[in-house]
């Protein structure tokens, strides 16, 4: 779980704005004035409707791209300049199909010109401790999706940063191992006493996995709401945690800020207009 709030933040955002193709006609405010703070230990869960720009923020964050206006500060260091603090899992594994398993974990340590001994030797205990013991020299061809997912993680671990960002890692696998790779990931992260930010379409997933949770409206995308969940940590077994009271009424919360039964609405109001029935 993570530290108490009076605790310095590991990450600060402060009014970050992106705006695509500025002052031209086809001028796109994907993300307006989003501030939050990630504590220590802390997992933050990003949600909101498609196209509010959840990734655009994740990859401000990451340092990919400049915000138009607004900072990102991490430790204390712009994001830009904060190398190595932040490593993120991306919706693909991109893991280089001509390495193996251990190849694919140690690549972030030999672009950063680590040790290659020391690296393959954290590359191995990482492996073993986390469950792809006896996989070392397979081809990334040769896993399953979760398999592949756990050889991204590891190579995000291996780096050591200080904050872990998720987009959407688990959205291409099927519910069993989406459910197993969530509680896994979590353990892990707790672990390591790592902070992470978690950016998903799944209410559920963020329930499971994170302390709180920001709500994003439509695009632009604001801060609609934030949610602290009320679930201690041995609660949150992905399967069992579904059947909670805290759960649902958490979940049912969220769905309506996310204005889903409105749109559910006024899509099922149109079919009914448009039906041959309706004009009878």
């Amino acid at each position: 779980m993570c530290a108490a709030k009076n605790s310095k933040p590991v990450l600060r955002a402060e009014k970050v704005r992106v705006v695509f193709n500025q002052e031209e006609e086809d001028e796109v405010e994907a993300v307006r004035d989003v501030s939050f703070e990630l504590y220590p230990r802390e997992t933050l869960a990003i949600v909101g409707p498609s196209g509010c720009g959840k990734s655009t923020l994740f990859n401000v964050i990451a340092g990919l791209i400049s915000a138009t206006s607004g900072t990102v500060v991490v430790n204390d260091k712009l994001v830009e300049a904060a190398t190595g603090q932040v490593g993120y899992m991306l919706q693909k594994d991109l893991l280089l199909p001509w390495r193996n398993v251990l190849d694919n974990v140690v690549l972030g340590l030999e672009v950063r010109g680590a040790d290659s001994v020391q690296a393959r030797e954290l590359a191995l205990r990482l492996i073993k401790s986390y469950g792809l013991a006896g996989f070392e020299n397979a081809r990334p061809a040769t896993l399953s999706g979760g398999m592949r997912q756990r050889v991204a993680f590891m190579r995000t671990l291996a780096i050591d940063p200080d904050v872990i960002l998720l987009d959407e890692p688990f959205s291409a696998l099927d519910f069993q191992t989406r459910l197993q790779l969530q509680a896994d990931v979590m353990r892990i992260i707790r672990e390591r006493g790592k902070s992470s930010i978690l950016v998903t379409h799944d209410i559920g997933e963020a329930i499971t996995m994170a302390d709180r949770i920001l709500v994003m409206s439509a695009r632009p995308g604001t801060v609609r709401a934030f949610h602290n969940i009320p679930l201690g940590e041995n609660e949150r077994n992905p399967v069992t945690v579904r059947a909670t009271p805290a759960f649902s009424q958490l979940f049912a919360t969220i769905w309506e800020e996310l204005g889903v039964q409105l749109n559910l609405s006024a899509a099922a109001e149109e079919i009914t207009a448009s039906s041959p029935t309706a004009s009878d």
